[in-house]
């Protein structure tokens, strides 16, 4: 009997049949779990961050670099000062030489500057008015007083003693004892340590000095009034013969003022070439017990402002004479102090004695001007006074002296008993100290208020440069606080450049 091969082949293709159903079922289980897997990751994925974030370099990194702080500097601020002091005429009369003899044949004045070294020993640099010659006694010479003097050279000590550094020479008596006694003057002020101003031992001698004050130099020149000259240049002195010498006297005539001028303008040119940061004139000029300065006066210090001096110091009339405030027609920026006259420091002109006896020729003044210098090194004019000074004709212990006596109002309470005084000579100082006042008190005032001003102007002017450096234009060496300062500066007069 034969076996069907069909009925095999059927049950091959039925197994085959449901292993291709189960590999299919299986995939797509295994596809729907995918899918399934897909799905739950994507919901819990956060939706907010999409950034895709790099990696951290291990590099390490570099400190941020912060700029510099900003440091405004500093205003200029003074760093030294300077106070130049003043006094008339020593005139050398001889009743004060004669009881400043003492008994071993030497001379001494401590009594004439006793109560006024307090203030001359306190002031940076001292000057007075020689007004007599030092000729001694070896010469053909006595001493004497009016008209021709020649005091004992004691004078000179007790000035010096006093705190005074210079004594001025160059006046109407500097020649009253000749050559002889014209030189020997200066040599014996010189040997005793002081300095000398106006007059020279030869023509080779600087006609000017520069005197260093606490760092500020400052320029000194001292000129006398002539009264005529000879044609090889030798001045006549008080209407004595010519000086012997030409080119050893600072001198001017009246009637030739432009040589005066022109020669002085070069001497402020050399001073300034040699380093003077200001300059002051000392001059023997005007009238004899005019209380008022004359017209040539006027005239002359205005034209010695225009060429620049700083501060003018003026002698010879034996009173006190007004203050004033110029301005210079040249550069409206400067300004000048003028004294007229000192007056008399110490002399035997009582009012008993004068025409005049109003008692002016008792009157006198210490004046005072302060020089300030910044730490950008300019020099500028900051101050000055006037102490009224009388001379008291007193006996002490049976012997007569001849007193200066500094009359400062702070101290009015104190002046009977300090300088011991009887009610009627305390009288006498009132009456002194207000003739003084009569003629300087409103020049001082102008002066004073002008000096106050310019240095506030200066100050904020250099506060304001410090704090708002970019407003100003860079100053260049040699240049005025009011030529820098420029339209941006503070508003100011044009009265605070340096001196």
């Amino acid at each position: 009997m034969s076996r069907n091969p069909r009925r095999g082949d059927t049950g091959i293709k039925i197994i085959l049949i449901l292993l291709i159903l189960l590999l299919i079922g299986a995939t797509a289980l295994v596809v729907w779990l995918c899918i399934d897997l897909v799905n739950n990751s994507a919901a819990q994925a956060p939706t907010q961050d999409t950034t895709l974030t790099l990696p951290v370099s291990t590099r390490p990194t570099e400190t941020e670099t912060q700029p510099p702080e900003t440091t405004l500097p500093e205003p200029e601020t003074v760093v030294s000062t300077a106070t130049i002091g003043a006094m008339g005429d020593l005139l050398m009369h001889e009743p004060i030489f004669r009881h400043a003899a003492q008994g071993d044949g030497s001379y001494d004045f401590e009594f004439i500057f006793r109560y006024l070294k307090e203030y001359t020993e306190k002031l940076d640099y001292a000057a007075a008015n020689l007004e007599t010659t030092l000729c001694g006694t070896d010469n053909g010479y006595s001493y004497s007083g009016y008209p021709h003097f020649n005091c004992p050279d004691g004078i000179v000590d007790s000035a010096r003693d006093a705190g005074f550094d210079m004594l001025l020479t160059a006046n109407n008596h500097s020649y009253d004892t000749t050559l002889v006694g014209y030189k020997r003057t200066l040599e014996v002020v010189r040997e005793k340590g002081l300095a000398t101003l106006g007059t020279m031992l030869t023509p080779e001698e600087d006609k000017y000095s520069i005197v260093d004050v606490n760092g500020i130099r400052i320029g000194m020149v001292c000129y006398t009034y002539a009264s005529y000259v000879t044609s090889d240049g030798r001045p006549s002195l008080n209407d004595n013969a010519p000086v012997s010498e030409a080119g050893i006297t600072n001198y001017f005539t009246y009637q030739d003022l432009e040589r005066f001028y022109n020669e002085l303008s070069g001497y402020l040119s050399d001073m300034e070439q040699a380093g003077a940061e200001a300059t002051v004139l000392y001059i023997h000029w005007g009238t004899e017990y005019q209380v008022e300065e004359g017209e040539i006066q006027n005239t002359m210090a205005q034209k010695l402002c225009d060429l620049g001096i700083d501060v003018i110091i003026g002698g010879h009339p034996h009173v006190v004479q007004p203050m004033e405030l110029l301005t210079s027609t040249a550069d409206p920026n400067h300004k000048t102090i003028c004294i007229y006259s000192l007056g008399n420091a110490v002399s035997n002109q009582r009012r008993e004695h004068m025409n005049l006896n109003t008692g002016h020729t008792e009157d006198g003044v210490l004046f005072t001007v302060t020089f300030e210098k910044y730490s950008d090194g300019k020099v500028y004019l900051a101050g000055t006074d006037v102490l009224p000074t009388w001379v008291n004709l007193s006996s002490v212990n049976g012997k007569t002296e001849y007193n200066i006596l500094p009359l400062d109002n702070d101290r009015r309470e104190e002046w009977q008993t300090l300088f011991n005084l009887t009610d009627s000579l305390y009288q006498k100082t009132l009456e002194s100290y207000d003739r003084t006042q009569a003629i300087v008190g409103d020049g001082l005032t102008q002066c004073q208020n002008w000096l106050t001003q310019a240095k506030e102007e200066r100050e904020a002017y250099y506060y304001d440069l410090a704090m708002n450096p970019d407003k100003y234009p860079q100053e260049t060496a040699g240049e005025t606080l009011s030529e820098t300062a420029g339209e941006t500066a503070p508003e100011t007069t044009g009265e605070d450049a340096a001196a």
